[in-house]
């Protein structure tokens, strides 16, 4: 069989679904991997690695002769609606937001596989690419606040006195929040972290950082996500974090319900209130931001209550994209093991009683196998025409920062 492996087209996308390493691994499987020419130069790796590792290279994939089509970003429709019927696709999927490319999968007889979908269980954790690529956003959204503080992180002291750290709020405290919090005590902050799950508060500590309890219930949802908190327990969790976010001097904001717009956990009022020079990450701000006005790839500088400064609101955008080597290196592996999960003596035959399979599995068979995108297609367009197959096992949301 034919795997073929996608150079990005989206602009700023710099990730590829396979790197040498993991060409030896499918070629190992008894897979045809075909790598288009320059998918890998953003990642370091030019198209005479992957022909030592033992790929074709070409310069246009031909979609109507793969049997497996391997990529980052969610397809186009025109794309899905390229490939041959029963092909096999392995990528992010973003099915809440991509229904067009949905559709067209389960129209043209496409099994596709959405990453997002892997099931948050041990055996999955090595094809889990909303962890791997959360422990790159989470490390990137440190180094960025960083580089815009006007002052150190670490305490010196010094002989010409003494400097005290940096204090450090992370909000959200799942991969992406883990690898802040990990990150800026590893450049010596002093941090803090609150997260609205009983079980964040052991993970924090264990990272070195001070878990922030506040007299709010809990909120977590089936397979270690956090659940949406109604209106009027978001106020009061935003008024009970004001004080914790003045004392700040960095805030970085990682929380997601998967599926479903970012919560808003700061107001524009409890920016005003840091200190001047304060910086404030957004992790979320492409799925609608936690911080109020926070734009995806801008920074806005936010006068401070008092006049006298501003606070800079940094919306981050592909942070993933940003680190390509390492990010691709964990991706790709995650889209290998995949694949080798479902491939016998060189051929990809999904085993759809194995639960990580099925759970990972968008469309098959003309169907659309993940029940919410399946209700999402319908509600959209009453369309009862794509059916949805029951799998018996609870299904994670579509996507969102862990």
């Amino acid at each position: 069989m034919k795997a073929g492996i996608a150079r990005e087209a989206l602009d700023g996308e710099r990730r590829v679904a396979a790197t040498p390493e993991t060409v030896k691994q499918l070629a190992g499987l008894g897979l045809t991997v075909e790598v288009e020419s320059g998918a890998g130069l953003a990642a370091g790796h030019s198209d005479d690695d992957y022909r030592q590792a033992g790929a074709s290279l070409v310069q246009s994939l031909d979609l109507g002769m793969l049997d497996v089509y391997c990529h980052v970003r969610p397809m186009e429709p025109s794309t899905a609606g390229a490939l041959r019927p029963g092909s096999v696709t392995v990528g992010l999927g973003s099915p809440s937001s991509e229904l067009p490319t949905v559709r067209a999968l389960a129209a043209g007889g496409i099994t596709s596989f959405a990453l997002e979908l892997v099931p948050r269980i041990s055996r999955a954790q090595s094809m889990d690419a909303l962890t791997s690529q959360a422990l790159v956003a989470g490390y990137r959204c440190v180094l960025e606040a960083a580089m815009r503080l006007p002052r150190f992180f670490p305490l010196y002291m010094t002989a010409a006195g003494t400097i005290p750290p940096a204090r450090v709020l992370v909000l959200g405290a799942g991969v992406a929040g883990l690898q802040a919090i990990g990150t800026a005590k590893r450049l010596g902050a002093r941090v803090s972290a609150n997260d609205i799950r009983p079980a964040s508060a052991d993970e924090v500590a264990s990272m070195g950082g001070t878990f922030i309890k506040l007299d709010l219930e809990t909120a977590e949802a089936s397979g270690g996500y956090a659940r949406e908190l109604s209106a009027d327990r978001g106020a009061l969790q935003r008024a009970l974090l004001t004080p914790h976010v003045a004392q700040a001097d960095v805030l970085i904001t990682t929380a997601a319900v998967p599926g479903r717009r970012a919560p808003l956990l700061v107001s524009r009022e409890m920016v005003q209130g840091m200190r001047p020079g304060s910086v404030v990450v957004d992790l979320a701000a492409e799925s609608g931001g936690n911080v109020e006005g926070s734009i995806p790839g801008q920074d806005i500088p936010i006068p401070t209550g008092d006049g006298q400064g501003v606070v800079t609101l940094v919306g981050i955008k592909d942070p993933a994209s940003a680190m390509p080597a390492d990010a691709s290196r964990l991706y790709a592996k995650n889209v290998a093991n995949l694949l080798t999960l479902m491939t016998r003596d060189g051929v990809v035959s999904p085993d759809f009683d194995d639960e990580v399979v099925a759970g990972t599995c968008l469309t098959h068979n003309g169907e659309v196998r993940h029940a919410p995108t399946a209700e999402a297609l319908a509600a959209l367009a009453g369309d009862t025409a794509l059916g949805v197959a029951p799998s018996g096992r609870p299904q994670p949301g579509p996507e969102g920062v862990r």
